[in-house]
C-alpha cells in the first residue's frame, strides 16, 4: 500500500525529543539500537508473537503507574541480549534521565529483542558496553536503515533453515500529516516471507536450490502441520519495532495503536506472529499534538509497512 498524497515523507530525525543511536558487532553478526527520550515518553505495547524475549514491558501497561518511559532498547541476542539495557541505564543515569525515587533517579527502559544466535557466533551477544555505546552514537542521531544495530543479525524465510533465508535489517520511515509526525523503526527477523502489500509481490523470503524466486514458506507450513517439532532448528525469528508519534495519547491509547499497527504486520509478512516469533511493537507519545487515535493507528499501520520494506530494500543493496 503506498502512501496517500495527503501524506509527506519525512526524516525521522525531524521528531523532537527522539534520538536513535547503533552499536553492533559485524563478526558475531548482533547489534543494539537503542530509542532515547529526550523529555521521556508515554508508552503502549503490542506482542502478537508467542515466544517475545523482553524487560520491562509491564510499564507499558494502562494499569500500571504512568511514569514517562527513557528508553526503548532494540536488540539480537535472544533473552541474552537483555544486558544491554545495563548500559542504556548507566548511560542515562550519569546524564541524569530517570524517574526520581528521592534517593536516585533510575532510568525507566523497556526492551525487546530478536534471536539472532544462529547467524555469525551464537556465543557474543549485545553486552551493557554496546547498549552504552549506542547512547553514545544517539548523540549523533544519524539513524540508518539496513544490516546495522540491532538489525545486523535478521533475517527472513527461516521455516526451511536458516541457509536458506534472506539477509534483511532494520527499516525507518516517518511521516507528516499537518502537525502530526509519526515515525516507524522495525527490525525484520521473520519466520514468514516479505510481500509488498501496493503489488502483491514477494519482495524477501527462502531461497531454494533449482527454485527461481522464492519459495513459499505459507505451503511449507502447511506441509508440516501435523508435526509437533515444526519449528525445532529453524534459525529463530521474531520482528520488533516501534512507532514514534508527536500526536498526545494515554497509554491505554498507546495499546490500542500498537495492535492497530499489527495490521502492517499482517499486510507485509506471511506466516507472521507464530509460535517461533515473538513479534512486538512498542508505541510512544513524544509531543503534544491532537490528533484522532482511529487516524492515527491506520497510518501507523502504514507506516510500519514502508519501515519493512525499506528493511528489505536497504539491507539488499548492503550485501
Amino acid at each position: 500500500m503506498k502512501l496517500s498524497s495527503l501524506v509527506k515523507e519525512i526524516p525521522i530525525t525531524e521528531m523532537q525529543g527522539l534520538r536513535i543511536g547503533n552499536a553492533q558487532d559485524f563478526e558475531a553478526m548482533t547489534g543494539v539500537t537503542v530509542l532515547v527520550f529526550d523529555e521521556g515518553a508515554k508508552v503502549g505495547m503490542d506482542i502478537s508473537g508467542g515466544g517475545p524475549a523482553s524487560r520491562e514491558t509491564p510499564l507499558t501497561s494502562p494499569i500500571t503507574a504512568d511514569n514517562p518511559i527513557n528508553a526503548i532498547v532494540l536488540s539480537g541476542g535472544s533473552a541474552f541480549g537483555l544486558s544491554a539495557s545495563d548500559g542504556v541505564m548507566q548511560y542515562l543515569e550519569e546524564h541524569e534521565i530517570g524517574y526520581e525515587t528521592g534517593f536516585a533517579k533510575v532510568p525507566l527502559v523497556c526492551q525487546s529483542c530478536i534471536y539472532d544466535l544462529g547467524i555469525g557466533r551464537a556465543d557474543i551477544r549485545p553486552t551493557a558496553k554496546m547498549g552504552y555505546e549506542a547512547c553514545e552514537n544517539a548523540e549523533l542521531n544519524q539513524p540508518a536503515s539496513g544490516i546495522i544495530g540491532a538489525g545486523t543479525g535478521a533475517s527472513v524465510g527461516k521455516i526451511y533453515g536458516r541457509e536458506y533465508a534472506t539477509k534483511t535489517g532494520i527499516g525507518i520511515c516517518a511521516v507528516q500529516v499537518g502537525e502530526l509526525q509519526i515515525g516507524a523503526i522495525v527490525v525484520l527477523n521473520a519466520l514468514g516471507d516479505i510481500f509488498d502489500p501496493s503489488t502483491g509481490e514477494k519482495v524477501a523470503g527462502p531461497k531454494l536450490p533449482g527454485i527461481e524466486g522464492f519459495a513459499d514458506s505459507r505451503e511449507q507450513l502447511y506441509k508440516l502441520s501435523m508435526k509437533t517439532d515444526l519449528f525445532a532448528g529453524k534459525g529463530g525469528n521474531t520482528t520488533i519495532g516501534a512507532i514514534i508519534t508527536n500526536g498526545d495519547f494515554s497509554k491505554a491509547e498507546l495499546n490500542k495503536i500498537a495492535s492497530m499497527t499489527r495490521c502492517g504486520y499482517a499486510r507485509c509478512i506471511n506466516p507472521v506472529g507464530t509460535m517461533a516469533d515473538g513479534d512486538s511493537i512498542y508505541a510512544a507519545s513524544i509531543g503534544k499534538v491532537s490528533a484522532d487515535l482511529n487516524m492515527v493507528g491506520t497510518l501507523s499501520a502504514e507506516v510500519m509497512e514502508q519501515a519493512i520494506l525499506t528493511a528489505v530494500r536497504e539491507s539488499a543493496k548492503a550485501q
